[in-house]
Order: structure tokens, then C-alpha cells, then sequence
């Protein structure tokens, strides 16, 4: 696996850091997400697979550890933690939660990049990824779930970073209706209206590289009081 085709949710309650993390590493092309804390972390994670987490253990309320913890009992995704702290048993109680490795604070980038892809050269393709569907047909349209790429034809459809996001996140969940709340949380950004008409600009502009008439939508519908949805074939 490889930044091009990997996708990381990035949990710290410091906005400061969550965000050089996530321009950091989508620069080195990965897709990101991030969280601001355990609860917003839970919530993007009910809905959507990730190829690995990288997540502060102190936060205000529950604590990385836990929350290590808690996607141990419904997930294998590699964790690595972040922490202030450097004491043998805070690295124990880590690596007994579930976390796969361990990272302090502070620490350099491309430290945090290489530990990065060794986990993920580590993983092997799962028996259910290797049967799972990889393709959703949109009309003329064929959307590579694994590659997150579009296609109409033979012709690539550029996404922009935003596009590519909502598309992975509208893939997870096909026939099922995300309101623009729940889109702005799972695009990891902090909740208000502002963000959520932003959601509908992006929404309009993915319509147009996917519909033959984005006014009468037919793969990327509204579903009146419940948001958006996408319906492949």
C-alpha cells in the first residue's frame, strides 16, 4: 500500500497540529481526515474505513488509550499514538490497548512519515478486500473505490482533494442519506453553517462532472430532510 491509495484519520484535540499533520501528509498523498476528539473520532468511524490512525493519547474526556481501546473491539486498523508523554508504562498501556506503535511528542514529520508506511507495508490485503466490489457504474460513469479515481470512458474525471473525499465518503455508504451535518464531521471539518452551504457548493460541483443534468441529479440525489445520497446501479 502506498500514500496514493491510503486514507488516514488524524485525531488531536490541538487544531494547531491537526492541522500541519493533515497538510503534511496530504502533500506525501495520502487522503486525510481528522477529528478533534475522541467523540468526533467515534462518530467518522461509524460510518467510514481507514487505512490507519494516528491519534494523540491526552485529550480533554476520554483519552486516546481508551479510545484505542474501544476500535480494538470492532477493528484491526493500525493505530499509532502520539503523547507528551515518554514514560515506559504510558508506552505499555498504549501497546496493550491495541496500538501498533508509538510516537512522542515532539517529534520531526518525516519521523512520523517513515513510521507511517512501515505499519502500512506491514498489512496485508485482507480475504474480504480482495472479494469486496471495486468498482460503482454511475451511468457512463465507473468510480474505483480502492483508487479513489473517476472515469468516464476512457477518460479520467479530475476530482479536486475535497471531491475525492465526499466521493469516499458517500462509496462507504451507497443508498443511504448523509445530511450535510454528518458530511461536514466525516470531512473533518469544525461544525456551523457556514461549513455546511460549503457542502452544498462542493455538492454542486461534483454533480457536474457526474450527472448528465445536475438540476434533475439522478446518482447523487437530495433526499428531501435527510440530505444527500449516493444511488449507483
Amino acid at each position: 500500500m502506498t500514500g496514493d491509495e491510503a486514507h488516514l484519520l488524524i485525531v488531536d484535540d490541538d487544531e494547531r497540529i491537526r492541522g500541519l499533520l493533515q497538510k503534511f501528509l496530504m502533500r506525501h498523498g495520502f487522503l486525510v481526515s481528522a477529528a478533534r476528539d475522541a467523540g468526533h473520532a467515534r462518530r467518522i468511524l461509524a460510518g467510514l474505513d481507514f487505512d490507519l490512525i494516528v491519534l494523540d493519547v491526552m485529550m480533554p474526556g476520554e483519552d486516546g488509550v481508551s479510545l484505542t481501546a474501544h476500535i480494538r473491539t470492532r477493528s484491526d486498523t493500525p493505530i499509532l499514538l502520539l503523547t507528551a508523554r515518554a514514560e515506559t508504562e504510558d508506552r505499555i498501556a498504549g501497546l496493550e490497548a491495541g496500538a501498533d506503535d508509538y510516537l512522542a511528542k515532539p517529534f520531526e514529520p518525516k519521523e512520523l512519515l517513515l513510521r507511517i508506511n512501515a505499519i502500512l507495508r506491514r498489512m496485508p490485503e485482507t480475504a474480504a478486500e480482495a472479494a469486496a466490489p471495486k468498482l460503482l457504474m454511475l451511468g457512463p460513469i465507473r468510480y474505483d473505490i480502492e483508487r479513489g479515481e473517476m472515469w468516464r470512458g476512457e477518460d479520467p474525471v479530475r476530482l479536486t482533494a475535497t471531491e475525492a473525499h465526499l466521493m469516499r465518503i458517500f462509496a462507504a455508504r451507497p443508498g443511504e442519506p448523509l445530511s450535510r451535518a454528518q458530511l461536514v464531521e466525516d470531512l473533518g471539518r469544525d461544525r456551523g453553517q457556514s461549513q455546511e452551504r460549503a457542502v452544498d457548493v462542493q455538492i454542486t460541483r461534483l454533480r457536474r462532472k457526474l450527472e448528465d443534468d445536475p438540476k434533475q441529479p439522478r446518482y447523487l440525489q437530495t433526499v428531501r430532510g435527510a440530505g444527500y445520497m449516493l444511488a449507483p446501479e
